[in-house]
């Protein structure tokens, strides 16, 4: 019998962790080891890191909770995971946007220090500009999560429907809104941190 929290050594994709356990509950944190950082970091990204602690918790809670319910015939749980974690980062929307028009009032904002405070968060430290703040807090929740899904969690538009079970056109018409968006809030700047090119975004 495997010890706790060791998955066999035959399970490898997530969907496979996913379905050893139903019969053994405590495979699932082999999921949470894999999955647990990235959500982690862009729930901070989004809201701070105090908040970003509930938010992973509450995310793989739910999951677990959900498991018998996920397609084992995805491999990946990557976009399942995100999608549990947008809708319950869309509960702290107010929050969200109260903290981004501090900032492209101020500068200055707690959740930002929580961007920048990643040495190697390239996205997150060019977003810490008051008018990409302001920009996103103007943002519909719903193209923010496409834009932020896309440029923070680097999921492909394939994965983005997936995650907010929406349309792949639906993901494509949000995100060419939400950058146009952006890039008019940069004014004069030709490229905004979101313009990553289609074909390295795109499922």
């Amino acid at each position: 019998m495997d010890p706790p929290h060791v998955i066999s050594p035959l399970v490898d994709g997530d969907a496979a962790v996913i379905e050893e356990s139903l019969d053994r509950p405590e495979a699932f944190a082999e999921l949470y080891d894999r999955h647990a950082p990235a959500i982690h970091r862009y729930a901070a990204r989004r809201l701070g890191t105090g908040a970003a602690d509930d938010i992973t918790a509450d995310t793989f809670l739910a999951a677990f909770r959900a498991r018998a319910r996920f397609d084992t015939g995805r491999a990946s749980a990557r976009p399942w995971l995100y999608g549990i974690a947008a809708n319950l980062i869309g509960r702290h929307r107010r929050s969200e946007v109260r903290s981004l028009r501090a900032l492209a009032r101020t500068g200055v904002d707690p959740v930002a220090h929580s961007w920048v405070d990643e040495a190697d968060d390239r996205l997150a430290a060019q977003a810490a500009h008051a008018p990409l703040a302001g920009a996103l807090a103007r943002l519909p929740s719903g193209d923010r999560h496409v834009l932020l899904l896309v440029a923070w969690a680097d999921l492909t538009y394939a994965e983005v429907a997936e995650a907010l079970d929406i349309p792949v056109g639906t993901v494509r018409s949000r995100l060419s809104r939400a950058r146009r968006k952006v890039r008019a809030a940069l004014g004069p700047n030709p490229r905004s941190p979101y313009d990553a090119p289609e074909a390295a975004t795109n499922g």
